[in-house]
């Protein structure tokens, strides 16, 4: 079955940086658009980075110039470096896979960014 497995998410204060990564397994990994997703307490959830298997990217327009979306076809894996962190920031950020059959998501992984 397909399971998505997130880390890397913590405290850290505005200006800050951290990484986020997602282990995928039960799909054909290197075949599938990945994407990070975040949801603030009370807000809905936002997409913040796309990245196709040729390593095309899209950046939510609040992120660009601060986060970068990679992958690793060998390992499976996606990172989100996340840079010059702002509160506006703080979210649960989640990976997520949309397969033929429906859209799988991590649990997520908290980001809060604070003084």
């Amino acid at each position: 079955q397909v399971q998505l497995v997130e880390s890397g998410g913590g405290l850290v204060q505005p200006g800050g940086s951290l990484r986020l990564s997602c282990t995928a397994s039960g799909f054909t990994f290197s075949t599938y658009p990945m994407s990070w997703h975040r949801q603030a307490p009370g807000k809905e959830r936002e997409l913040v980075a796309f990245i196709s298997p040729t390593t095309n990217t899209y950046y939510e327009d609040s992120v660009k110039g601060r986060f970068t979306i990679s992958r690793d076809n060998a390992k499976n894996t996606i990172d989100l470096q996340m840079n010059n962190l702002k509160p506006e920031d703080t979210a649960v950020y989640y990976c997520s896979v949309n397969t033929k059959a429906q859209r799988y998501w991590g649990q997520g992984t908290q980001v809060t960014v604070s003084s």
